[in-house]
This record gives C-alpha cells, structure tokens and sequence, in this order.
C-alpha cells in the first residue's frame, strides 16, 4: 500500500514550449529567458506530474500579476481545466500521456498588459517553476483586442520592424535619418515592464491602450516622473550625450533600466524614437510622424506671430510662439472605447515636454480624425495637436517711430504651418506622406467646415501682437472678430520664391536667390529686404549672416531673381561651436510702392554632405564572422574636427564607437569591425557620422542572415 502523501499529486516541472508559442505569437524576436506571449490568443504548457492524472484530482493554474495578487480584484487568477471562463480567461486540456499533460491557455483579449506569475496547484501542493514569469502584451493579431490591425503588412512594419527612419531636415529639404528601436534587444521589455508599474496605472486602466499609451508619453520624459529621457536644447550637452549622437532607442533605454535615472539628453526625435520602441515593445501598432514647419502655439489661438527687425531679421527676444522646422511625435494604432464612434485608428501621442496636460508633461492619445474634422474637444490634447498642423503665421516688422516701438504687419500665412507630414512606408524603405490623414486638402470644402468646427471651440484672439513687451504694442484697430483666415490676395499678384543656386556644402560661399513674381499689368517698384540667418531645428536663430536691400522695377507680369551670397567666414565659426545642427534660414519682405501690397516669405535649407559607404557581403551565415567596412572621403574644403564614427547593428553587434580625430580635406576614413550575427532575416547595420563642423551623416546598410 502507498501512503496517502506519496499518492498526492505533484508537478515535478512545467516546459513553456517557447519555440511553439513565440512563433504562433509572434513573440520570437525578444531577447529573453521568459515566455512572452500576447493576449486573447492560446499558448501551450506541458505540465510533468508524478503520477497519471486521475478524474478526482485538483489542477489549477494560478496568475497572479502585481504586488499583491487578490482574487476579488481580477489580480491573481485560478483556471481549472474544462471550468468555465474567469475573467474571460480559458483553459483546456489538450492531451494527457501517462505523466503528461498539456494545457492550452488563454487569456481574456482585455486583459491587463505586464508580467504574470505562474504557479501551478495540485490538492494541496504548489509548483514555483524557475522563469515562471509570463509576459503578457497587447495583441494586434487578435480581432477582439482593441490594437486589432487587420493588414499583415502594416503589422510587421508597426509592430514587429525594429528599425526604421524618423524624417527631419526642413520642407525644403527633407532627409531620412536611420533610427533602430530595437524592440526586441535585451532588457528592452524589462524597462518597458518598469515603466509600466512606474505609471501607477491601476490594473484596470492597463486594460485599455489609451491609458497605457497616455502613461508612456508621460514616462519617457523626464519631467515629473523621473522618466526614460531629459530633454536639452540649451546647445551645451557636456554633461551627457548630444540628442545628435543616438542612433537608436536601446542604448537608452538599457542605460536608463541598470541606473533607474534619467539618461541624457533627447530632443523630439530622439523622444519619438524611444517612444515608438516602447510601444512596439508592447504590442501597440506605433509608427514615427514628423510635421515640417510645426507649431508651438503657446495659446491655443492658432495663430504664431514671429517679429523680424528692419533688416528682416527674426528676433528671439519678442518671438514667443515658435514653429519649429520640424517635429517628431508618434501615432499608435487603437479602437477608442472611451469616445463616439467614428475616432478609431490613428492616435497622435507626443512625450516631447512642451505643454503640461492634466498636470503632467503628456500628450494623447488623440485621434487623427478628430484633427481632420475639426472636433477639437475630444480627449486628449486635441486642441494642442490640431494647432500644431493648422496655425497661421503671421509676420510682424519691428520699427522705432518717435523713440517707440511699433510693430507693422508685413504678411499673413494661412498655409504654410503643418506640411510633408511624413512617414516610413510600410515595408519600403521611403517616406510617405500622410498629410491627408491629418488635414483636409487646402481650399477644399472640408477644410474649410473642419476649420468653422475647430474655431467654434478655440476662441481666437482678435490680431494683435503679441510679445513678450506688452507695454509697447501698438493696437492696428480693425476688426477683432474671430474670422476664419484667408491668404492675402495681393493687388499686384506678387509672389515670392527662395532657393539655393549652387549645393549648401560647409566650407563653400552659399549661394541663393530670392525671385519677386509680379502677375498685374504695369510697371511696379519693388522694396525687397532679404536676410540669411543660422537656427536651430526649434526656430531658435543662432547667428545672423548677411542681409540685402534692394529696390527693383518690373513691367507687367514679369520676375527678377536676386542672388544672395553669404561667405565661408560669416558662418564657419557658428557652424564649428554648436552642438546641434543647424538650417540655414532665409527670410525675404516685399514692399510693392504703388499699392501698398506686402509680403513676407521664409525657406529653412539643409547643409549638404558627402556619404558614408558601407562595405559588406549581401547575406552571411548564422554566427559567421563577416567584415564590414564604413568608408568616408571628406570632400569638403574644411578640415572636420574630432570626428566620431558611430556604428550599430541589431543581432549583429553591439553600438561601437570609432574616435577619428581631424580628417583634413581630401581624406580617406576606413574603419572596420568584425560582426557575429546571432539572428537570422534581414539585418541592418547604422552608421553615423559626429564632427566640430558637422552633425548629421548617418547611412545604413542592410544584409540578409542564412542558417
């Protein structure tokens, strides 16, 4: 006879099936001992017990998630095979074999995101397996999740590619930069699991995407709550890292896991870059978006007054409001339960800390339609977003009149805030426009009843000035009704235009020209005013270069281009002390005498530089050692100071930096690594190039690893 303790029934180990389950899960790519898996969607255990199992034996699988598991608040759940659902969770007995048996598991399709503990319960005896925390994270594959994407394609660029580009530069001059979110390097999702028991979301509110992306906005900052980044844009980053420097999220986000402290510094791309690991990290769709000439409208009036001297010349000191040449913030992907229908899909969140929200440095989730149509009401920050991509810029000239200033409008422009919205392609490595899911075309009938919405809920000041002096604005009278805008029509037609003449490269005169249009019959007297000045991305001049005036006569419809020349000296030294990069910003006022008609025009270019080449095999096989190469020709006429190569590559090898010192005019750089793949599928490798005189040169490379 046995005894009755030797007959009770005990697991002796539990096997995850973790090649099975991450592959139907898509979870495979996560560098972790763990099982990760996503909810709604059945995952597998094999339970080994010490003896058969027997009709009149108890089983239960135990989930508990959080400090204090308790089973009246949905925190620790207890399945028994066949039983009916809990929670909404299912459990199955799918085969037994003598000691055997193998448990089909599945989770609710809204249950709370994070980690689970797993213990398994026979009579009276627990089972602790070793890496017996289980992952859990949204489910863009499972219909009746909320994250539900339906297209396979979108799903593999939004949730599973963990490289991609952010789109910077200026509208003029629009340039990829190779970022690697790196979803699925180690302690990655650790770090993301931290973030979320920072956030203090109830287990409830972990349930819903909405919440979980607001939180994360938050928590990526630093401001407040001790987050992932510190924002700088002070131009000195000697105490940390220049925003420039990063080439993906997971050094980051790495760094910021092992200290718990704030790593430095971010600017917005840098915040929509970790942003977007994070929330691919945990099963959200989430894609990088970034708006050409954005607003920062401090006053929710839709309308960005910037004030230039008499030269033209933009001044920092009275300019407020800031239109920033670009912005980056993220859409996440998401049916939005909380508000009326029709508000599903795309969602902008934004963890840049400009505005505070609730009382927190956060932005979002607001639905992208919302933005299109107009309903400026709806949660969250619908108003700050939709003025971001729909302010007009008004322009106004500082001039002395009898010891005191007085400010004269020099132009109105109603089309020129929220351009080239951009992102990567699905699947393709270009950019694609996505301005018409964010805006009505200009002049259309939509627009303009999108335009009467949102104005019925943000109450515009009259046009006024505004600035920093209150004491001295002038009042120009006139109507202060709040009107929807229009583009000033001109008398004369009078139109102006600005390009570069010859390439923007660092070290050569830059040469440009501004081209007064005239359409009307006649002869006209133009006063032109041009000046050329170096700003950060943030519209923040940094030096002023040169200025022209000129007075030209046209006839009838006709145009004139005048050139602007600035000299390698007006700028090489601002070029060589900054820390950031900078845009080469020309402004143009037009004065046509006869009739009074006004205009200003501004255009942000990009410097231009020589290529990194990277020299490697097409595919290489699973941990082979193959060379790569990163070559570069410094066909500048300046010497480039204290050059950094910095190269990345996921599954690959780690982020590598190469110290260069000065490479003079003419120059070759080579540099070689030797890399191990430990991954199989296509690879890319990134590499960017940090001198004195330049910031931007990246470039990548992709090459396909074989068994």
């Amino acid at each position: 006879m046995f005894s009755n303790t030797e007959m009770s029934l005990k697991v002796t180990g539990i096997d995850f099936l973790k090649s099975q389950n991450t592959r139907q899960h898509h979870t495979d790519g996560y560098n972790i001992k763990n099982l990760v898996v996503r909810r709604g969607q059945p995952f597998q255990v094999q339970v080994s017990l010490n003896r058969e199992l027997r009709p009149a034996d108890k089983l239960s699988l135990r989930f508990a998630i959080g400090e204090k598991p308790m089973r009246n608040r949905g925190s620790l759940l207890s399945l028994k095979p066949e039983q009916e659902d809990f929670n909404g969770w299912k459990i199955s007995l799918v085969k037994k074999n003598g000691k055997e048996c193998l448990l089909s598991v599945t989770s609710s399709p809204n249950a709370p995101v994070g980690k689970y503990n797993l213990h398994v319960k026979t009579d009276t005896n627990i089972y602790k397996p070793e890496n017996g925390v289980i992952y859990l994270l949204f489910n863009p594959w499972c219909e009746d999740d909320v994250v539900y994407m339906a297209n396979e394609a979108q799903k593999k660029e939004y949730v599973l590619n963990d490289t991609g580009y952010i789109y910077v530069g200026s509208a003029y001059s629009i340039y990829d930069r190779p970022w690697n979110f790196g979803q699925f390097e180690e302690f990655v999702l650790d770090a993301c699991m931290y973030l979320l028991d920072k956030s203090k979301l109830s287990l409830n509110d972990r349930r819903d995407p909405a919440n979980v992306s607001r939180a994360m906005s938050a928590l990526v900052n630093a401001n407040d709550d001790n987050g992932v980044l510190l924002g700088n844009w002070s131009g000195n980053y000697i105490s940390g890292t220049s925003p420039m420097d990063w080439i993906g999220s997971v050094t980051i986000l790495q760094n910021y896991y092992k200290t718990k402290k704030p790593v430095r510094y971010g600017q917005c791309w840098v915040f929509a870059g970790v942003l977007n690991t994070v929330m691919r990290c945990l099963g959200v769709p989430s894609r990088c978006v970034s708006t050409f000439d954005a607003a920062h409208d401090t006053e929710e009036n839709l309308r960005v007054d910037i004030y230039l001297n008499e030269k033209g010349e933009k001044l920092n000191s009275l300019t407020f409001d800031s239109v920033w040449n670009f912005h980056v913030w993220n859409d996440v992907w998401m049916k939005r339960t909380d508000l009326p229908n029709g508000f599903d899909g795309w969602q902008a969140i934004d963890s840049t800390p400009q505005e505070q929200s609730q009382g927190l440095f956060q932005c979002g989730p607001c639905p992208v339609k919302a933005v299109r149509e107009g309903d400026v009401y709806l949660p969250y920050d619908s108003k700050f977003v939709y003025a971001e991509v729909n302010a007009d810029r008004v322009y106004w000239v500082v001039k002395k009149v009898n010891g005191k200033e007085k400010y004269f409008k020099v132009g109105t422009e109603t089309q020129a805030i929220g351009k080239n919205i951009s992102t990567k392609a699905v699947g393709q490595n270009r950019r694609e426009d996505i301005t018409r899911e964010y805006k009505y075309p200009e002049g259309s009938k939509e627009e303009r009843m999108s335009m009467e919405r949102a104005y019925s809920f943000i109450r515009p000041l009259g046009l006024m000035p505004r600035s920093g002096y209150a004491s001295t604005i002038q009042t120009l009278g006139g109507n202060t009704q709040p009107l929807v805008p229009k583009e000033p029509v001109t008398k004369t037609g009078l139109q102006l235009e600005i390009t570069n003449t010859e390439a923007l490269h660092p070290g050569n005169p830059l040469e440009m020209a501004i081209t007064v249009k005239i359409s009307a019959p006649g002869n006209w007297t133009v006063d032109l005013t041009g000046s050329c000045q170096l700003q950060y991305y943030t519209g923040k001049v940094q030096a002023n270069l040169g200025t022209i005036k000129e007075t030209i006569n046209l006839e009838g419809a006709s145009e004139m281009q005048i050139p602007m020349k600035i000299a390698p000296d007006a700028y090489m030294k601002t070029l060589s002390s900054v820390e950031d990069e900078v845009l080469i910003l020309v402004t143009a006022i037009a004065e046509v005498k006869e009739t009074n008609d006004k205009l200003t025009k501004e255009t942000s270019m990009r410097f231009e530089y020589p290529p990194i080449t990277v020299q490697m095999p097409e595919t290489a096989k699973l941990y082979n050692d193959f060379t790569c190469a990163f070559i570069f020709k410094n066909k500048l006429n300046v010497i480039l100071e204290n050059c950094k190569l910095l190269v990345e590559g996921l599954g690959i090898f780690k982020m590598t930096t190469f110290e260069q010192g000065d490479i003079m005019p003419g120059r070759i750089m080579k540099s070689e690594i030797i890399c191990t793949p430990t991954r199989l599928g296509e690879k890319k490798i990134v590499a960017k190039l940090i001198s004195n005189q330049i910031k931007g040169i990246s470039t990548e490379k992709a090459i396909t690893i074989t068994e």
